[in-house]
């Protein structure tokens, strides 16, 4: 059966009518309360002088770097990533690329920070190992993933958004339908 774009796009609202949201303890929160409580969890970090910091790799990384911009370029918020180049080949080159989160994370971050994680798959090691290094500085984490319902990266933030999906594109359309909700929400409010 081939594939076309009608179908293509069905497929993805069906995905996105099926997004689950859950909380530390694995409970359901509704989608659109989830929206609202990150967008109050963003706004209300950013006015006390706290950074959002998103991190993702590949995909993600595009994804986490467009978040970024559009948090301080249209709403004002002070965020970043990072994805530069030569920090993420340097760290990799010394401590390991598991670690190229973690140590920028270690030194960088403040308590009551927001670290966004993005992981298609959440078994990503290094994202991981950020937001273990994230909640041991006081962050406050928010993670987006995909592909099995049981991965690693789903348990570990305050609000935690699951795309039921294998499939890289449906996950980051997802994701970043997602992240474009929030700063639209964040600029709409200002």
């Amino acid at each position: 059966m081939q594939l076309n774009l009608t179908d293509y796009i069905n497929e993805l609202k069906n995905i996105l009518l099926k997004i689950q949201i859950t909380s530390p303890a694995n409970e359901n929160i509704d989608l659109n309360h989830s929206i609202e409580e990150t967008v109050k969890i963003i706004t209300t970090q950013a006015k006390k002088g706290n950074k959002i910091i998103i991190v993702g790799n590949g995909g993600s990384a595009s994804i986490a770097n467009h978040l970024a911009i559009d948090l301080w370029k249209n709403a004002g918020i002070r965020a970043t990533t990072y994805s530069d180049s030569a920090l993420l080949t340097c760290i990799s080159n010394d401590f390991g690329y598991e670690h190229v989160f973690e140590k920028p994370i270690e030194m960088f971050a403040d308590e009551g920070d927001v670290l966004i994680a993005i992981s298609s798959s959440g078994m990503s090691k290094n994202i991981i190992n950020g937001v273990i290094a994230a909640k041991v500085k006081g962050c406050i984490i928010i993670t987006m993933s995909g592909f099995k319902e049981n991965n690693a990266l789903r348990s570990k933030g305050e609000t935690n958004f699951y795309v039921p999906s294998d499939s890289y594109g449906y996950v980051e359309l997802a994701h970043s339908i997602l992240c474009h909700c929030i700063v639209d929400i964040i600029t709409n409010e200002k």
